[in-house]
């Protein structure tokens, strides 16, 4: 016999051998099977509080408000957004100057080195010049990202999971902010197909999330009595405008950004916060521009490069009647293009998501040097592959005059550099296409894709595409911070720019390769993450021209469904690869079959209003849960509320079988498993909880830490549970008044606030809104508390810090209604409210993700 696991009243007990368990079994016991490919979220991941707990400090803060002090909240939310923005500005300044000083003196030195082998044949001693400087700066890119893990990647999944409301640990820290802003300037410097653009939003959103606290966790000394915005719904706002800003300071995208922390992120909208992030973003986007123009041109206040990434202005020449951006015909292709960039864009996904599992069982386990040394070993194939590939694949191609406007492009892009054309092993008045696509800043790459008005044989084409493919898909997820932008819009040109060559050459079509290039590049952008509106206006944007609006909302469109059909979007699928508890926009329609009653938790652990000190040591040192129901119990009245069948309550008649209670929920899930073929589950009702006997003399308080009863911890030592207990009597009705959080018990038992027995409450010490927020956002643990500054027979009275008017829903509610109430408006807890004001159970992020309803409806099919 081996022990299967632990039952429902986490009680372990055996099955045979051979006897199977179904996945919803597994999924009810909590366990998975080690063969399975399945990733289940994680119950590790904690919640945010975007719901304001209305308890009495709160409403004498709000009687306090008058119009002279609200005016003055709201002034001092207007000048911190634009803060925001601008400091996301600076930090755009400061990562692209830094970016292009690196880059620029690698492939100086590096082309002169390869300029002179080529003659001496010394080709050997510039790929080791090369691989000196990329793999240096790689790895101090590396040694970031182990001083603080979250750094790593592009910083989009984490935000967008904290904007959807859960709380990842590190992800907007002071550390991890300086961190992702140095090693992103490091890992683009050090020629990895990454791009810079991803961190840049993050960091916009740390910017967001630290700036308005005055304080940093980090540095401890950094402090400043700052009483506003302490709490998270304030912060979610913020970190909106920051992840926003982020977004316009890296495209030059002010609109784009907006709508890009409305579609993929903020579950919680209105139009003051709309305004305040257009208005950060706007900030954002204008600081980088002046400082960029100014440092790079040495024109203050010109306002020439909007953004990181600029796409230049698409323009026909001048004097060529017959050419035209796009047209109509071109429309057929763009369809054909957005299926294609969508089959690509769910390969890309699907190979990233093997090689990230692949990461997770057999690189992030071991050693931390690990990680920097693949780190390093991708950077070295990276670095061999781009210089071999410039060397023998490319092909000299003729130089032909540009035209003014394409020489201004071209020189707008890299004016610092002597050209971005690479003559490497061709003669005078030829290049070599593979080197000036890889021997170039990836910015420089697309631009030239966008309007070199020489051409890229469509042999090159196709092999950078290729080798860009494969290369930035194995990039994306080792040990540095990491954008996708750039390299998806660098795969996609190429691609795009491929397609045109061969209508012009094979078909002879009249076309504009440029459109076809950045047509390229939103389909394969789109295939992979998936993004739809805000892309669309991010790409209008960066193009500066209005036309190309709906040939890209087109092709966005048709890549998103393409891709959708195969596999979910990269930063989707990454969130679902670190188990995080996700709620989409809203859930399936079949999901209605299910109210809330199937999938609430009936198994509580309460608070009363009076509770004794050593009973709340013992809950909040035996559990893990971060809120816990007010309740009080009337076993007194009972009797009287009972009258035949019928069930009366404030003068209301209800009939006794309709009204859901916690003892008859837990009934019918006992007599639902009995239809299961594993015995665990059949027999989970059929054993009683036996209550050890506590040695004699022992501390009252010591016996309830020591203690962990089920199915709620002891409230009351005299009266723990006994064997003779019927379910009516361990799930007894309980008359919900509130809720309460751990943070805020916690806070009280440290600051003593209490009364004796022979006292009244009103002789309880009274906590304000400001001491009750002191310490947030990292309030005290209760490990943390000295017991023995504590008498375990004092009362706390709870009622005056519980939020008496949380959200609640009927246990007949449907799913979709439960689901759309819980994102909407940002909670944390729901309680479960039956018509007789008793609480029957209590629903949390965790009972609504798709998993847990999926394995929920698949019960119900069971049991139907």
């Amino acid at each position: 016999m081996a022990c299967c696991g632990s039952c429902l009243c986490c009680q372990c007990c055996c099955c045979t051998e051979g006897e199977t368990r179904t996945p919803e079994e597994l999924t009810i016991l909590g366990e998975t099977r080690e063969d399975e490919d399945e990733i289940l979220p994680r119950k590790d991941y904690e919640s945010l509080d975007y719901d304001r707990c209305i308890n009495e400090p709160y409403v004498e803060v709000l009687e306090g408000l008058d119009s002279k002090k609200t005016k003055k909240y709201e002034a001092v939310k207007w000048m911190l957004v634009f803060a925001i923005g601008v400091s996301t500005g600076l930090i755009g300044v400061f990562v692209d100057f830094f970016v292009r000083l690196f880059t620029q003196l690698k492939f100086r030195l590096v082309g002169k080195s390869v300029e002179e082998c080529s003659e001496n044949g010394c080709l050997a001693l510039s790929l080791l010049e090369l691989l000196s400087f990329n793999m240096a700066f790689v790895f101090i890119a590396s040694v970031l990202v182990l001083i603080e893990p979250v750094a790593a990647g592009s910083g989009i999944p984490e935000i967008k999971s904290y904007l959807n409301g859960v709380k990842i640990p590190g992800i907007v820290r002071l550390r991890t902010f300086i961190c992702k802003a140095t090693g992103v300037l490091f890992a683009v410097a050090g020629g990895l197909f990454v791009g810079k653009e991803g961190p840049m939003i993050h960091s916009g959103a740390i910017v967001g999330a630290g700036l308005p606290q005055f304080q940093s966790i980090t540095f401890k000394k950094i402090r400043f009595q700052f009483p506003y915005f302490r709490s998270d719904r304030d912060k979610r706002d913020f970190v909106s405008a920051g992840a926003a800003a982020g977004v316009a300071a890296a495209f030059g995208a002010p609109i784009g950004g907006t709508l890009f922390s409305l579609e993929e992120g903020s579950s919680f909208w209105n139009q003051a916060l709309t305004w305040k992030v257009l208005f950060c973003s706007m900030s954002a986007t204008f600081t980088l521009n002046f400082f960029r123009s100014g440092i790079n041109y040495n024109k203050w206040g010109s306002f020439q490069l909007p953004g990181l990434l600029n796409f230049g202005e698409f323009k026909c020449p001048d004097g060529d009647k017959n050419c035209h951006l796009w047209t109509a015909v071109d429309l057929a292709f763009f369809v054909l293009m957005g299926v294609v960039g969508g089959l690509l864009g769910a390969m890309f996904n699907c190979i990233n998501k093997r090689l990230a599992k692949y990461r997770m069982r057999n690189v992030h386990p071991k050693a931390k040097f690990i990680r920097v040394l693949e780190s390093l070993l991708v950077c070295m194939v990276t670095t061999v592959v781009v210089f071999m590939a410039s060397m023998t694949l490319g092909e000299c191609r003729d130089l032909a005059p540009p035209t003014a406007n394409n020489t201004t492009a071209i020189v707008s892009a890299n004016e610092d550099v002597n050209s971005t054309i690479r003559q490497f092993f061709c003669s005078n008045k030829t290049y070599n296409d593979m080197a000036t696509l890889f021997f170039n800043p990836q910015e420089t790459a697309i631009h030239q894709l966008f309007h070199q008005d020489a051409t890229f044989s469509p042999v090159t084409l196709l092999l950078f595409f290729v080798l860009y493919f494969l290369l930035s898909c194995w990039t994306y997820g080792v040990s540095v911070p990491s954008g996708l932008f750039v390299p998806s819009l660098l795969c996609g040109a190429s691609l795009g720019r491929l397609v045109a060559n061969i209508l012009k050459m094979n078909l002879g079509m009249h076309i504009y390769s440029g459109t076809f290039a950045l047509i390229g590049a939103a389909a394969f952008l789109g295939g992979v993450v998936r993004m739809t509106i805000s892309l669309t206006v991010i790409l209008i944007e960066s193009t500066n021209e209005i036309t190309y609006g709906l040939p890209i909302m087109i092709t966005l469109m048709v890549a998103k469904w393409t891709g959708d059909f195969f596999n979910k979007g990269i930063y989707d699928i990454h969130i679902h690869l670190k188990g995080v508890p996700l709620l989409e926009w809203e859930t399936e329609v079949e999901m209605d079959k299910l109210t809330a009653s199937d999938i609430m938790e009936p198994n509580l652990t309460y608070v009363y209003p009076h509770t004794r000190i050593q009973s709340l040591v013992s809950i909040l040192r035996t559990t893990v849960y971060h809120a816990f129901p007010v309740v009080t119990e009337n076993r007194e009245y009972e009797k009287e509320f009972m009258k035949g069948n019928i069930l009366v309550s404030n003068n209301i008649r209800f009939k006794k079988t309709s009204v859901l209670t916690r003892a008859g929920e837990q009934r019918r899930r006992c007599q639902s498993m009995k239809s299961y073929p594993s015995s665990e589950l059949r027999n989970v009702c059929d054993e009683q909880v036996g209550v050890e006997p506590a040695e004699e003399g022992q501390d009252i308080l010591q016996q309830m830490l020591e203690r962990r009863h089920m199915p709620y911890p002891n409230l009351y030592p005299d009266q723990s549970p006994s064997e003779e207990w019927s379910m009516e009597e361990r799930f007894r009705p309980l008359t919900f008044h509130g809720l309460i959080l751990r943070s805020q018990l916690v806070n009280l038992l440290i600051r003593g606030v209490c009364y004796a027995e022979n006292q009244s409450s009103a002789s309880q010490p009274r906590l304000s809104y400001a001491e009750m927020t002191e310490d947030y956002p990292r309030f005290p643990d209760i490990h943390d508390l000295d017991l023995a500054l504590l008498n375990p027979r004092m009362i706390v009275d709870v009622t005056a810090y519980m939020n008496p008017s949380p959200y609640t829903v009927s246990p007949n509610t449907h799913v979709s209604q439960v689901f759309n109430l819980f994102r909407t408006m940002g909670l944390r807890h729901l309680p479960v409210v039956n018509a007789v004001g008793e609480i029957v159970g209590i629903i949390t992020r965790h009972n609504l993700t798709h998993e847990f309803l999926m394995a929920k409806l698949r019960q119900h099919y069971i049991t139907i």
